[in-house]
């Protein structure tokens, strides 16, 4: 499923697009995604423009100018789930519409970004913005880890008392929004902390740690375009390279990239199952 880095660099890919741009036709081509689409959804949103655009953990958010007909702001949420794609065609295009392209946004001066998804595990919905902050979606989730409201002492409040694995604890959207597998593998050995190391044990030196190397990690993976598997292209249609720089996430087996240990006598970078999602780890850095 993309992270943050990956619904990062798609929000930042749509912007120069869509954002200011009046859409002209929406075209809805079939009732649901993962769930039903809003009642009235290409008609609510066809005449409209985006206001701007934003990422809010894992979500594509575009901010709808109030309609002449309706007078309120809006909000359309996005959610790429497993193989969603929001993909960009050029003025003018006449490209037959392929068989996962399930919803199709045309802006005014003729651009295509169409929603294609395979597996349909992504959705969408509309909703007024005064409600943006009650919505079940975007209700309760932690801080963004790249802004100045996440830091070491923020990270370690939210740990506090937690019995579960660091880990665990990261993928919590609660406690830090936008976190994925991946790189919470990542942020997790650039800080020298083991997966299986209790939440509540991460305080101090060890949280402002773990803060920073959260957002090094993230910088850096959206500075390469995300990590491309499997479905994951950016909204240019490129694949993003960040797996190319993986530390430990899909090595197992192979020597440590900071200690060089010998993987025949050390056994190298380990995976362990935790809740039911494989951790990679160096046993001999993390601890």
């Amino acid at each position: 499923m993309p992270e943050l880095p990956e619904v990062e660099t798609v929000c930042r890919g749509l912007r120069p697009v869509l954002e200011g741009r009046v859409l002209a036709q929406v075209v809805q081509r079939r009732p649901d995604l993962r769930f039903p689409l809003p009642l009235g959804f290409a008609r609510r949103l066809q005449g409209r423009r985006i206001a701007r655009l934003e990422r809010r953990a894992k979500y594509i958010l575009m901010h709808i100018d109030p309609s002449d007909t309706r007078g309120v702001a809006e909000v359309l949420l996005v959610h790429l789930g497993m193989s969603g794609r929001m993909t960009l065609l050029p003025t003018g295009s006449n490209q037959p519409y392929l068989d996962h392209d399930h919803v199709v946004f045309v802006t005014e001066d003729g651009r295509q970004v169409r929603f294609n998804d395979a597996r349909r595990f992504g959705f969408m919905d509309l909703f007024d913005a005064s409600a943006m902050a009650a919505h079940p979606r975007l209700a309760g989730l932690g801080p963004e880890p790249l802004s100045d409201a996440f830091d070491g002492a923020a990270l370690a409040r939210a740990l506090a008392g937690k019995a579960t694995p660091i880990k665990a604890a990261l993928l919590d959207q609660a406690v830090v929004a936008g976190l994925g597998n991946i790189y919470v593998s990542e942020a997790l050995y650039a800080a020298g902390l083991s997966p299986k190391r209790l939440a509540r044990t991460v305080q101090g030196a060890r949280a402002a740690r773990l803060a920073a190397a959260v957002k090094q990690v993230l910088t850096r993976a959206i500075a390469a375009g995300g990590s491309s598997l499997r479905d994951y292209v950016q909204a240019t249609g490129e694949l993003g390279y960040f797996q190319h720089s993986w530390a430990v996430y899909g090595r197992e087996g192979e020597a440590c990239p900071a200690c060089h240990c010998d993987p025949a006598g050390s056994g190298g970078i380990r995976r362990l199952v935790q809740s039911g999602r494989s951790t990679f780890y160096c046993p001999r850095r993390q601890r």
